[in-house]
């Protein structure tokens, strides 16, 4: 949620980092505004007739000790009324909070200063590239007839079980997913200093609105309802990321600075109905209902922010580089951001069946956007409550992961050379038909 106190005090500023984004935003402003100066007379009226009362109820007092009981009466008949102006006032403050608060948290984030300029993918800008797209000697293959041949996902039957956009991952390609999953959660825990959770893939709707997928993304939930209780539908809802649940661990909390940063990492399905998504229904595994991902978040100081969303591309890239596959970063562009999102790097795989690139990682600098949705907050040095900035990554995302590993590690003769930092996870170093 943005600040209020920025919106008031440097309404143009917030009106031109929401118009980089192009989709309008910025016009709410001035509703915001209004709304928020009534709410402000609202609250001085307030202030002004508890003043009043207080006085009066003392001069009620004084009346009463003199015996002044008529004067004492009519006096007490003045604070009712004023009482009662109170209360309606009251009435009208927190319906104003509510109308003020309710667009602010349809705003998106501010895009960082040093985000590019822009409107669609096509004008993100490429920070770098890592290794060569492989040159196979014969023609590649898909990562559906890969997973055919060699019996790891059958796609058939995952529609028949749940419909289009699900998979059934079976022997190899199992063990190979899970695979993946222990040796990202092993490297982020050992090498990169993150905390392992395991979290509910249920949570509930406050937690979707911290993390900034409520209201805007309620289209692309799963909701869930207990039993055959229709009052209880959209309670809780799974999880479109472990983000939703991990992020909000220390909500409405204070921390001791001295408990900054806080690294987690974490595993689990995500499940996104992402309603009219072009995709979905096709065969494969670029665009599914149900993926698994391993999350990264950190809640740090302010001042650590952008260093510690360059390190945690890092520890991503990290990932990529090991299993050797060819990829590059991107900085997204205002208008391709994401709603909570001040700065965002992908990372994308070359994808030789595919022959074009495919997301597995998205990290961001939420800054406090998150932060103040959730209440969270730490005391600085000085003592004061400070919001701290909120960064999540993939660490990485499947099954795109899954589907370039294999079409970038194919052999002609159909098999799949295991990278090696896998391999002990697997218990193979190939896939053979």
């Amino acid at each position: 949620m943005l600040d209020i106190k920025l919106v008031r005090d440097r309404a143009d500023h917030v009106r031109e980092r929401l118009a980089t984004r192009g989709a309008g935003d910025e016009t709410k402003i001035d509703e915001v505004l209004a709304l928020d100066a009534e709410l402000r007379t609202a609250l001085s009226e307030v202030e002004g007739l508890k003043a009043r009362r207080n006085a009066a109820s003392k001069e009620i007092g004084a009346l009463m000790g003199q015996k002044k009981l008529t004067e004492a009466e009519a006096r007490k008949g003045e604070v009712r009324e004023i009482g009662d102006r109170i209360t309606a006032l009251d009435r009208q403050r927190a319906e104003l909070e509510a109308r003020r608060d309710e667009i602010l948290l349809q705003l998106p984030n501010l895009p960082h200063a040093s985000v590019a300029l822009g409107r669609t993918a096509e004008e993100n800008p490429v920070i770098r590239t890592w290794g060569t797209p492989v040159q196979h000697p014969f023609k590649p293959k898909s990562h559906v007839e890969l997973c055919e041949k060699l019996r790891l996902v059958d796609f058939a039957r995952g529609a028949k079980l749940s419909g289009s956009g699900f998979l059934l991952y079976t022997g190899w390609g199992a063990r190979l997913e899970r695979a993946l999953i222990q040796y990202m959660l092993d490297l982020h825990v050992r090498e990169h200093g993150f905390t392992e959770v395991s979290p509910p893939y249920l949570v509930a709707e406050h937690c979707m609105v911290g993390v900034g997928q409520f209201p805007k993304f309620r289209d692309q939930a799963y909701a869930a309802r207990e039993g055959l209780d229709d009052s209880s539908l959209g309670r809780l809802y799974l999880v479109p990321t472990a983000e939703a649940p991990v992020a909000n661990i220390h909500r409405e909390e204070i921390l001791a600075a001295d408990q900054l940063p806080v690294r987690y990492v974490a595993y689990s399905p995500c499940f996104r109905a992402e309603a009219g998504a072009a995709g979905v229904g096709t065969r494969g595994m670029i665009r599914v209902h149900q993926f698994d991902k391993v999350e990264l978040i950190k809640i740090v100081k302010p001042e650590d922010g952008y260093a510690e969303l360059e390190a945690m591309v890092g520890n991503a890239e990290r990932i990529l580089q090991s299993l050797g596959l060819h990829y590059r970063v991107i900085n997204l562009c205002t208008g391709d951001m994401g709603f909570a999102s001040a700065k965002t790097y992908d990372l994308e795989l070359w994808a030789p069946g595919q022959g074009g690139w495919l997301e597995v990682s998205s990290c961001s600098n939420c800054e406090d956007f998150q932060a103040r949705r959730m209440q969270l907050r730490y005391k600085d040095a000085e003592g004061h409550n400070r919001f701290p900035h909120i960064l999540n990554g993939s660490g990485t995302a499947l099954a795109r992961l899954f589907v370039t590993l294999l079409e970038t590690h194919q052999q002609e003769d159909g098999s799949v050379v295991i990278p090696e930092p896998l391999r002990a996870y697997l218990g193979t170093d190939r896939l053979v038909p």
